[in-house]
């Protein structure tokens, strides 16, 4: 297979390029060809592109909604997001959950380790 870049204009596309996404997967990764494998990557790729084009998801509202996202997008637990910001869980968890509010150490920290822009951050506390 080419290297061209797959991409999808259409719904129509899209829903069918899912199909042959679904159909490849289910066949095991193992149990593909690297012509497949590749093909699938490139499917993929495009897909979440169309996605991210046609469906988007809505900006955070919220510190917490901003931390959650950010915890997703890291595929971190939330014990682990604590470690990371050197945090207790349970106090990310009160923060997290609205019981307790952020204080200066914790906005520090989710700018520093999350990257999560300051201004969007005193515009929410």
């Amino acid at each position: 297979m080419k290297n061209d870049k797959i991409t999808y204009d259409h719904e129509t596309d899209y829903k069918n390029a899912m199909k042959e996404i679904l159909t490849l997967m289910n066949k095991g990764e193992g149990n593909l060809s690297e012509n497949e494998t590749n093909k699938l990557r490139q499917m993929a790729i495009a897909a979440e592109e169309y996605e991210d084009l046609h469906y988007p998801l809505p900006m955070p509202k919220s510190i917490s909604e901003m931390v959650e996202l950010k915890r997703f997008q890291l595929k971190l637990t939330q014990g682990a997001l604590a470690d990371m910001l050197g945090l207790g869980k349970p106090k990310l968890s009160q923060i997290l959950n609205g019981k307790r509010e952020p204080d200066v150490s914790f906005l520090k920290a989710v700018y520093q380790k999350l990257g999560i822009d300051p201004g969007f951050l005193l515009d929410n506390v």
